[in-house]
């Protein structure tokens, strides 16, 4: 999801801060657990489980809660939802400090994994003790590893993965006269210096009020996604400052933003959900896990405007993320039941089928291999993804990769939405990375 994080980041989001945490309090008011986290029933003999996610994990819109409540009567689970990681991780390092406030199941970025395994792995519940060491070899090993700590203690069970793809409206290209096949533009965009020459091709026939790209932030994400070494080398050092993969992605950007080529929204904020429906932009590179969120976004007008191709510049992997239980947690034997539920393939495997989260449970990727999506103009999304899935690199997990990201991501908005010089933005990311970092 993901961010981490982090799939149909699909509606707006029931999602203030505030109201998520009003909500978890309210729910947890029926039923507790004692010192050893044996859960103890509310009056009725029924559980309540609150689940606390990011953007859309797409649970909810894909029924498995209704699923596992079916085979589980005594099971109720309630799902509060932040629209903005950033928001959800403050919020929960709040929750995590005070030890209130938390739900039975908190979702974690990719991202934040490092520093939770690294930093926190006291808050969290070691997943072991429930019976998880036994799914080991259901789950891709770079996956498992992520969220394992160096004792062994699982502290997450991963959702899905972000292998990459490049989303794109048909209908736009056509009336620019671009070409629409996705096999023909995945040669054209081979590269990156392709993809923005056909976007200066783009921009010069656009239909009015349209542009090549939603945001540079995005395309600076999905290009660092592609590289094995992005904000930390292997040895744990900080390198984002001389990394030739953030150095590569800036200066594309910094040039895609020069060209105008952006339609400058910043993602997640409300003019860039409402520019799905609205034909702002043309393009958008896109984790497979964005499918849903374009779904919910763009609505049933856009059904059959929208393809994914093959992405510029080789595989990457942007986002995929966890879910975990606190220590904190009153049901702690029921969450850690629901995670083992939910992460299982043949969850997974309906969940990509229905809202394009990519799976990280082995078995379900060799399920999905054959998936199509007709939303997406019968886009082949089980091959495109699946390639991008084998063939994307490993990467390098830091404690503060996600800090590092929204910072230099926020110095982009400055670029190409206040029209700072690139060499003062850079600047302002770097004091900016170091004041978050501590």
């Amino acid at each position: 999801m993901s961010t981490p994080r982090a799939a149909g980041r699909a509606a707006l989001r029931l999602g203030a801060v505030a109201l998520a945490g009003t909500l978890l309090a309210a729910c947890g008011s029926g039923s507790g657990s004692d010192s050893d986290g044996k859960s103890t029933e509310g009056a009725d003999g029924h559980v309540t489980l609150t689940i606390d996610l990011f953007g859309a994990f797409g649970y909810q819109e894909a029924g498995l809660y209704a699923e596992y409540e079916q085979l589980h009567p005594n099971i109720k689970i309630k799902q509060t939802d932040t629209e903005d990681e950033q928001d959800y991780w403050k919020a929960l390092q709040t929750r995590l400090a005070g030890g209130g406030g938390l739900a039975d199941v908190q979702g974690l970025e990719v991202g934040r994994i490092a520093s939770v395994t690294q930093k926190q792995a006291d808050k969290f519940t070691d997943l072991k003790e429930y019976g998880a060491g036994a799914l080991q070899s259901e789950f891709a090993a770079a996956k498992w590893a992520a969220a394992t700590t160096k004792h062994g203690k699982v502290l997450g069970l991963g959702t899905d993965v972000g292998p990459e793809a490049m989303c794109y409206r048909s209908d736009l290209f056509e009336a620019a006269g671009l070409p629409t096949d996705r096999a023909e533009l995945a040669t054209k965009w081979a590269t990156w210096d392709g993809y923005l020459e056909l976007g200066r091709q783009y921009k010069a026939k656009a239909p009015a009020g349209s542009s090549w790209l939603d945001s540079v932030g995005s395309l600076n994400a999905v290009m660092v996604g592609q590289a094995k070494e992005r904000y930390y080398d292997a040895s744990g050092a900080l390198i984002y400052e001389n990394s030739p993969a953030v150095k590569s992605a800036w200066e594309a950007s910094v040039k895609a933003s020069a060209d105008g080529l952006s339609a400058k929204l910043d993602q997640w904020s409300p003019p860039w959900n409402q520019a799905f429906s609205s034909g702002s932009f043309a393009t958008m590179p896109c984790p497979a896990w964005m499918l849903g969120y374009i779904k919910g976004q763009a609505g049933d007008a856009g059904r059959g405007k929208w393809d994914v191709a093959k992405l510029p510049g080789g595989a990457g992997n942007w986002g995929g993320s966890y879910l975990a239980v606190p220590r904190a947690a009153q049901h702690k034997k029921e969450a850690a039941e629901l995670v083992k539920w939910l992460t299982a393939a043949e969850q997974q495997t309906k969940l990509f089928r229905k809202q394009g989260n990519f799976p990280s449970a082995v078995k379900a990727i060799g399920q999905v291999s054959d998936a199509k999506d007709p939303y997406f103009s019968d886009a082949p999304i089980g091959q495109i993804f699946g390639e991008a899935a084998e063939k994307a690199p490993v990467q390098v997990l830091g404690v503060h990769d996600k800090d590092i990201a929204d910072q230099i991501n926020n110095a982009l908005s400055e670029v190409e939405r206040k029209g700072t010089p690139p060499e003062t933005a850079w600047s302002n990311a770097k004091k900016a990375v170091k004041n978050a970092l501590g």
